[in-house]
């Protein structure tokens, strides 16, 4: 995939450097198959679905580039359906940058980190904000102690997956946890065994 994407993203400045390069030929072969959409598949769905975190950008009525990070519980980002995603707005600072710059210029680029594995994937779609009871319910998250205001949806337009260079692994206090849990289990074992043979000796 990522063709679309590429074909989007590559302009008459990037494809000129490209060409100076040598590496213009490669790049326009990749692009050659884009269409309307990059089709996300499972493998994007499952591993937006996994995140607990992304950056999202968008573009000031000015014309600055804005970037903010998004976080919430593992899935709270997630595809409605075919190449839609979408998450729900919790009340936050109350300074609706997103939402007004979306408002304006409905063009977001996202980009998704799985540190531990080295992965990530950008993204880019038009979004916009919904008020709507419905469309704020579906991404809710149950038992997720936040107050919604909006929910954002998301048309995603193309896709790319990056290579792992220059990833340095990181890890969240849940994953040290459930990484460590069965060399804990094993210690407190043989504690309990080392006690056990101590009892019998006393």
């Amino acid at each position: 995939m990522a063709q679309t994407f590429l074909h989007a993203m590559f302009g008459p400045g990037s494809r000129a450097r490209q060409e100076a390069a040598g590496s213009r030929s490669s790049y326009g072969r990749m692009e050659d198959g884009a269409g309307e959409l990059d089709l996300l598949t499972d493998r994007e769905a499952d591993f937006i679905a996994a995140r607990d975190s992304f950056y999202m950008a968008s573009v000031s009525e000015d014309g600055w580039p804005y970037v903010q990070h998004r976080g919430g519980p593992g899935g709270f980002l997630r595809r409605i359906g075919g190449n839609r995603i979408g998450f729900a707005d919790y009340r936050g600072n109350r300074q609706y940058l997103s939402a007004a710059y979306l408002a304006a210029d409905d063009r977001v680029s996202l980009f998704l980190m799985d540190y531990p594995n080295r992965r990530r994937l950008k993204l880019i779609g038009h979004a916009y904000g919904s008020e709507d009871p419905a469309d704020i319910a579906a991404l809710m998250t149950p038992g997720y102690a936040a107050e919604p205001e909006r929910a954002f949806l998301i048309d995603v337009v193309g896709f790319d997956w990056n290579c792992p260079q220059h990833i340095t692994p990181r890890f969240t206090e849940a994953e040290v946890a459930r990484e460590t849990r069965p060399l804990l289990d094993e210690l407190a074992r043989l504690r309990a065994r080392v006690a056990e043979l101590e009892g019998h000796h006393s």
